[in-house]
């Protein structure tokens, strides 16, 4: 699809990649501006194990000198949250892992007709031929069907300088005969549908029902054709053949007006699907556009309205392209358009400050988690100068800049932060704060280590005893994670008392394990107590903020670093950190513990999780 003269500049983040991936074969390219499309390839999916392993494939082998860090799929499937399954492949896989397996910045995943819809706009007129007449009103509505393995139907809606793709299941209405033809053809298909709907009759398979529902009316016994071979038969001048393709058009022109006149789709129908441009001449034959128009009072609005047939390639492709770019906020400045905004400024910022861009550039997960202080010392700065740059590309500061960044780089959920004033109204801090709280657990999310996360497993399990220790707010995270760890049949005991902690650190070994919890990590006691458990030769595990007094000596890390400022706020939203931190752990452990067989052991294997009294494994409930 590449022209060879390339008429849009580069991008400026690298190649994008885009993929439209089906029940049986992956297609992939690379855009290296917009609709400039290089390296398209083809990947027949029963040749791999998932969608990560295709796209690593196509990676492998496609000619591109700098790494991709934005990627779009179009799916044939729902897409309903993270985790998705094929509904005609066996490959499920997470969107989230998926990116991080990749080191993606963002992979956006979309329905594959929902690309289609989003494709119109774009499509050139070589990319598509008008049936009848009619001319686009600009600016209107466009309506789309898909005549495939099944019918697709979706609509888009202009709204200022985008467009909004409506999700549809508009194939599956009740089919309408429009003549005594088509009663017989429903009268057919009624022995063998309880109700029949317009994809029965109109999809790719429902030309062949209409072929043998016409050889019955006529008194005739046929072969069972599939589709390809009665379109054939049609080109030959086979007169059942004829007359069953000007049938299923005829009918599919109703299905389209109907589309037309529901949306309102005065700037057109489209028709895409594997099925009408492989009819050629037969369909611009067919009465498709009379029956189309046939709409009784409303045939003269009906003849206004163009309908197109799509001849592009690889259409798909424009559509996941320019949802990708609506995602990473091409087209309009934003948090998203964070980074694109970031590489138009360089030539404008001063060396210093260049070197605060070169860094983010290069490491901008990483600098999420630090301080100015640090980013200063990376960057070989001041620390007004790194206040001047996050000021230049229009943040109020380092604190908004990071949470720009967060949501510019986090592909499936915005990250959003607000401060807690007085006088806000109930749903105001209501919002605030839940918002607040998913950032953070967005944040956390994206720098949990998971090498770290496999080592603390590894300890937890093996401990002799294990103690967790926390003081004030996290005494209630160290209670909690006490009742988590008990049920898996060993010493487990939390402490919140400052005296008792280091007690009992003096009494561990080499073979326990401490958990020692703190927001700040400066906490005298605690860290007194730490050291005190280490000259014993026990492990530490902290669950602190990062470059912390208490981080620094602890055997592992797992840091608690959000994109807040200090404030009121800050223990409310660590200790919920904390919670999911040790719930981590449990699972971890827990899966570690059921073993490999777990995953057809049934619901019982990890009984041990449970919040009820003592089931699994025959150890007792905490009290």
């Amino acid at each position: 699809m590449s022209s060879g003269v390339r008429s849009n500049p580069p991008h400026l983040s690298g190649p994008r990649l885009l993929a439209d991936i089906g029940g049986t074969n992956a297609r992939f390219a690379l855009e290296i501006a917009p609709g400039d499309l290089v390296e398209i390839r083809d990947y027949a999916c029963d040749d791999y194990a998932g969608v990560p392993e295709v796209i690593r494939a196509y990676l492998d082998e496609a000619d591109h000198a700098e790494p991709v860090q934005h990627a779009a799929i179009a799916i044939a499937n729902p897409i309903e949250g993270d985790e998705i399954r094929m509904t005609n492949r066996d490959w499920h896989f997470s969107i989230e892992a998926t990116r991080r397996a990749l080191r993606f910045e963002t992979l956006l995943v979309v329905n594959d007709f929902t690309a289609l819809a989003m494709a119109l706009p774009y499509l050139t007129p070589a990319q598509k031929y008008q049936v009848g007449g009619g001319e686009a009103r600009p600016n209107g509505v466009l309506g789309l069907l898909g005549p495939g393995t099944g019918v697709g139907v979706s609509g888009l809606i202009p709204a200022g300088d985008r467009w909004i793709a409506l999700g549809s299941e508009g194939g599956h209405t009740t089919f309408a005969p429009a003549d005594e033809r088509e009663i017989d053809v429903l009268r057919y298909a009624w022995k063998h549908f309880a109700h029949v709907s317009f994809e029965r009759l109109v999809a790719g398979p429902g030309m062949a029902l209409v072929y043998q529902a016409l050889a019955e009316r006529n008194g005739t016994r046929v072969v069972a054709l599939e589709t390809p071979a009665i379109v054939g038969l049609a080109q030959a001048g086979d007169k059942l053949a004829r007359e069953t393709v000007d049938c299923f058009c005829a009918m599919l022109g109703t299905l389209a007006g109907n589309v037309a006149v529901s949306l309102g789709a005065v700037g057109g129908v489209y028709l895409g699907g594997g099925v009408i441009p492989k009819l050629g001449k037969l369909f611009e034959d067919s009465p498709f556009r009379q029956r189309f128009e046939a709409k009784g009072r409303f045939e003269a609005y009906l003849k206004k309205i163009p309908t197109y047939v799509i001849t592009a390639d690889h259409p798909a492709f424009l559509g996941t392209s320019a949802m990708l770019a609506e995602q990473l906020g091409s087209h309009a400045l934003g948090a998203g358009a964070l980074i694109d905004r970031l590489h138009r400024l360089r030539d404008r910022l001063s060396p210093a400050e260049q070197r605060v861009a070169e860094l983010t550039l290069k490491q901008p997960r990483a600098l999420l988690a630090e301080p100015v202080a640090e980013i200063a010392r990376l960057a070989r700065v001041s620390q007004p100068t790194v206040i001047r740059f996050c000021r230049k590309l229009g943040c109020q500061g380092l604190s908004d800049f990071k949470l720009k960044l967060a949501s510019a780089l986090t592909g499936t959920l915005p990250v959003r932060h607000g401060q807690v004033h007085v006088g806000d109204t109930a749903a105001e801090f209501s919002a605030k704060v839940l918002d607040n709280t998913v950032s953070s657990i967005l944040q956390m999310r994206e720098h949990l280590d998971a090498r770290t996360v496999e080592a603390a497993v590894t300890l937890l399990d093996g401990a002799r005893r294990i103690e967790f220790y926390g003081l004030g707010n996290s005494g209630v995270i160290a209670q909690d994670a006490h009742y988590k760890f008990f049920r898996f049949g060993k010493p487990t005991i939390a402490y919140g008392d400052p005296y008792l902690l280091q007690a009992s650190a003096g009494l561990l070994g080499e073979d326990d394990v401490v958990v020692a919890i703190s927001a700040s990590g400066r906490s005298t006691d605690l860290n007194r107590a730490v050291d005190i458990a280490l000259g014993r030769g026990a492990k530490v595990i902290a669950l602190t903020a990062r470059n912390s007094p208490l981080a620094r000596k602890a055997t592992l890390v797992l840091p608690n670093d959000h994109v807040e400022t200090m404030g009121a706020h800050v223990t409310m939203i660590a200790r919920i950190l904390h919670l999911a931190a040790i719930d981590v752990l449990a699972v971890g452990v827990a899966i570690r513990r059921a073993g490999p067989g777990a995953e057809t052991a049934g619901e019982g294997a990890l009984d041990w999780l449970g919040h009820g009294s003592g089931q699994g494994s025959g150890t007792p409930a905490a009290a």
